[in-house]
């Protein structure tokens, strides 16, 4: 999808102070985007006379971001309630409020997930007929988009059948409007295939995901397993967000292990030294294509407005990543997208409840 399509710039908050390598790798971030992408702008939230300095330095931005200052900093430590509570001054909380009032179509932040997921829901709120939020990543996969969806990754350990439903119908969104998949393949993940396996509300959603699926315009492809996330068989995949994370966090950590043992390989002899040298260029290609800094962004889905969560060790390319993603979904309306499917599906007195409840 073309990240130029309007002919007014599209404009993205950043948290600029949230990530492990602070404000410069942020700042080289939005410059290597700006590079490639001409038609957007960026309120860029921190300490104004430290970004002035490091924005001075970086030409592509140059007539294209608005520094608002923001001294206070939400660490890594600091407990989401507490954010809530006396956050007002700190870069997230300012990057959070530049979309609920509309300055900006879309937020990116580095920092604390809890807190900024717990600033989101308190001040963007839940979209009606959504009772629980959540995190969607993107998986490098065998499918032909290179990537599946997973929801939800970790904004709630608990999910229920119609919780499992919601998230189907915003994974669906999200991979239509995020991948350009017209009839997303969506996946119920179990400890097995067959319809007998699995607790309760796996089944219960089974079948509420069943009933939606040709007036959501998404293919049901039924319950997957674990092998699943990286495979071919569906673009979504749907779990709760307890299973969710342990899942990616598991990835992660074997695709760093089996790195390791590559490099331990090619070093034993020296002829695996030299059949290195001779893999080098398929070694390179195989590292582009699972690099997560390419997919680098979570996505919260369920709120009044988008807001995209780096990973806080993410360097400059992990950045212009996220925002890339940031501005694909803010220029395709993606929220307003969003908010209809999930409405479509809402029976009124579930919507007035949820209203009721975030009153």
């Amino acid at each position: 999808m073309s990240a130029d399509t309007t002919d007014a710039p599209t404009v993205i908050a950043v948290d600029t102070m949230g990530g492990d390598m602070g404000p410069t790798a942020v700042i080289a971030g939005c410059a290597l985007f700006a590079k490639r992408h001409k038609n957007i702008n960026f309120i860029l939230h921190g300490p104004q006379e430290q970004l002035t300095g490091l924005v001075a330095r970086r030409k592509h931005l140059h007539g294209r971001y608005e520094i608002r200052d923001a001294d206070e900093v939400v660490s890594m430590e600091d407990k989401p309630s507490q954010v809530v509570r006396s956050g007002k001054k700190t870069s997230m909380y300012a990057t959070v409020e530049s979309v609920r009032n509309g300055d900006a179509g879309v937020a990116v932040s580095c920092g604390n997930t809890g807190a900024l997921m717990a600033l989101s829901m308190i001040r963007l709120r839940k979209l009606p007929g959504v009772n629980r939020p959540a995190i969607a990543v993107l998986w490098p996969s065998r499918n032909p988009q290179g990537f599946n969806v997973m929801l939800d990754v970790g904004a709630d350990i608990r999910a229920d059948a119609d919780d499992l439903l919601r998230y189907a119908l915003m994974g669906a969104s999200y991979a239509r409007n995020g991948m350009d998949l017209p009839r997303p393949r969506i996946g119920l993940l179990n400890v097995g295939t067959e319809e007998h396996k699995g607790r309760a509300e796996l089944h219960d959603a089974y079948d509420l995901i069943r009933a939606h699926e040709e007036s959501a315009d998404f293919e049901f492809v039924g319950f997957v397993e674990g092998g699943d996330i990286p495979g071919n068989v569906a673009d979504v995949i749907v779990t709760d967000g307890f299973t969710g994370n342990v899942a990616i966090k598991t990835g992660e950590g074997t695709a760093g292990l089996i790195g390791d043992l590559l490099k331990e390989a090619f070093k034993y002899t020296p002829l695996s030294r030299l059949a290195s040298l001779l893999a080098f260029t398929s070694m390179q290609r195989l590292k582009r294509r699972i690099d997560p800094r390419r997919v680098n962004g979570g996505v919260f889905l369920g709120l009044n407005g988008t807001v995209v969560k780096s990973h806080g060790s993410a360097d400059a390319t992990g950045v212009a990543a996220a925002i890339t993603l940031a501005a694909q979904l803010a220029q395709s309306g993606f929220t307003g997208k969003l908010a209809a499917r999930v409405a479509a599906a809402t029976p009124k007195d579930a919507e007035t409840q949820t209203k009721d409840s975030d009153a």
